[in-house]
């Protein structure tokens, strides 16, 4: 018979936990590497970006910097390149992944003394996949020797025949030991029961003995027998005469007890039901809709919107309101939003706006419009918040909510609860999960502490299609907004 080596399980773990670190190592190692010879090309490549756009960025001519810029997107490290004038305006952004993180390399543009205008690009991060992938000989090769040592250890630390023998040696001493004590142990005891059954025939014979040598007694033993027959007669009497007169109470109680216990258990069930039953259709994931609710809150830590005056408040709702009804009217123009309809005219005031959004028919995308509206916004109102702080203006940042209607109250607290700033949440049923998941990425919020932030999803980014029709449709209400200001 073939035995294993000891502790072999043991010795798996210890390799597997070996074979992960020297993988984290090798992907630390590579990604440090290739992050200084991708910080090395970014700087030449803004460095040679600049030289061949220094004409066209003191003309600022837009259409010959989007042609320069646009064959350095074409690199697969590059994601996003940003010029911009002497005065710090955007002049070109080029790159249809903006969601994605990366490292920036900014440069300063400059024409002998004179600064003409500045070069951002956005390198895209290292995935730890694509490392691994590009290192796949490596921990191929690191996994077949984990495995080889596993191996040979299984077949080098088996026992031996000779330690074989000498545990079974070990193993018949032992059971020979315990076989003897235990028939000593009942030796005793069979010793101990045949003495005392000795004693007894011997008491026995002592009384007959003694019985048959006193005739002249047995006269008093009779009469001492009979009255104690008698005592023991008239004492069994009045314990049954006393339990009789108990038993009718005993019962009557016993039977109150047992309804009062019923009676109890019965309120019990309806009480446990009842809260299930009632928070089970508000939970549902499978809950039907044809609804949405776009919400924009503020994000005013400090309650500065309510110490704010009047005339300087007011314009500013105005404003926000103007913003969001023009996105929601140009974004509704869009062919894949087909069917989807807004029900109300949305106003802002001191908690923020309210949108909602009806499917028209069974084919309508109402869940993917109020995603979209919702990061339309944010994308708007970033860009007016940031100019008007340029300006020494008055402006909050803004957070957004997406849910069904039925659970737009829920989303008012999750959104003053763990709503932050320039970010969006949603809480759909599995269908609207579904209808989206085409075309934006969410994950779900970081160590939740009730039902409703464990349902609760946030926006992570959206796929380059969405993101180029929410730029171009915010280029289009921005452009509206430009004709207004222009006109008044």
């Amino acid at each position: 018979m073939t035995y294993l080596a000891p502790r072999q399980g043991l010795f798996a773990i210890i390799l597997l936990v070996s074979f992960c670190l020297q993988t984290l190592l090798l992907v630390i190692s590579t990604d440090q590497q290739l992050s200084k010879s991708r910080a090395l090309k970014g700087e030449q490549m803004v460095a040679q970006l600049i030289d061949e756009a220094r004409l066209s960025l003191e003309n600022k001519d837009r259409v010959s910097l989007s042609v320069i810029a646009n064959r350095y997107t074409s690199e697969q490290d590059v994601t996003r390149i940003l010029i911009k004038d002497n005065n710090d305006d955007i002049l070109v952004p080029v790159g249809n992944a903006p969601m994605q993180q990366g490292d920036t390399i900014r440069q300063i543009a400059t024409n002998g003394d004179s600064v003409i205008g500045s070069v951002s690009l956005t390198l895209k991060d290292i995935s730890k996949g694509e490392i691994i992938a590009m290192q796949w000989p490596f921990v191929i090769g690191t996994m077949l020797l984990h495995l080889l040592l596993w191996l040979v250890y299984g077949y080098l630390a088996r026992p031996t025949k000779e330690q074989i023998n000498a545990l079974s040696r070990d193993i018949q001493d032992l059971h020979r030991e315990q076989y003897m004590q235990s028939d000593q142990r009942s030796y005793d005891r069979e010793f101990e029961r045949r003495a005392t059954h000795t004693d007894r025939e011997t008491s026995e014979y002592s009384v007959e003995s003694a019985t048959d040598s006193q005739p002249t007694n047995a006269h008093k033993l009779d009469v001492h027998s009979e009255v104690n027959q008698y005592l023991r007669t008239q004492k069994n009497q009045a314990a049954t005469d006393t339990t009789g007169s108990n038993s009718q109470p005993i019962d009557s109680t016993t039977e109150e007890r047992a309804e009062h216990d019923a009676a109890n258990g019965a309120a019990q069930d309806e009480i446990s039901r009842a809260p299930k039953s009632g928070s089970a259709s508000r939970l549902s994931a499978t809950r039907s809709f044809d609804s949405v609710r776009v919400q924009i809150v503020f994000h005013d830590e400090f309650n500065m919107l309510e110490r704010l005056a009047p005339a300087q408040r007011l314009p500013y709702l105005a404003l926000c309101t103007q913003l969001l009804n023009q996105a929601v009217t140009e974004l509704l123009k869009q062919p894949l939003l087909l069917g989807v309809s807004a029900m109300n005219e949305p106003r802002f005031d001191d908690t923020g706006a309210s949108v909602l959004l009806k499917a028209d028919n069974s084919h309508a995308k109402v869940a993917l419009a109020g995603v979209m509206l919702g990061k339309l916004y944010l994308m708007l109102n970033k860009i007016i918040h940031d100019k008007h702080i340029e300006l020494s203006r008055f402006a909050l940042p803004a957070k957004a909510g997406v849910s069904d209607d039925a659970q737009a109250q829920a989303m008012t607290q999750l959104l003053h609860s763990v709503g932050k700033k320039e970010q969006m949440l949603i809480l759909l049923p599995n269908a609207a999960l579904k209808q989206i998941s085409h075309h934006v990425q969410v994950q779900s919020i970081m160590r939740p502490t009730t039902v409703y932030e464990r349902e609760c999803a946030v926006f992570d980014g959206g796929n380059d299609s969405m993101i180029q029709r929410l730029a171009d449709v915010r280029n289009a209400v921005l452009m509206i907004e430009s004709a207004d200001e222009s006109a008044i």
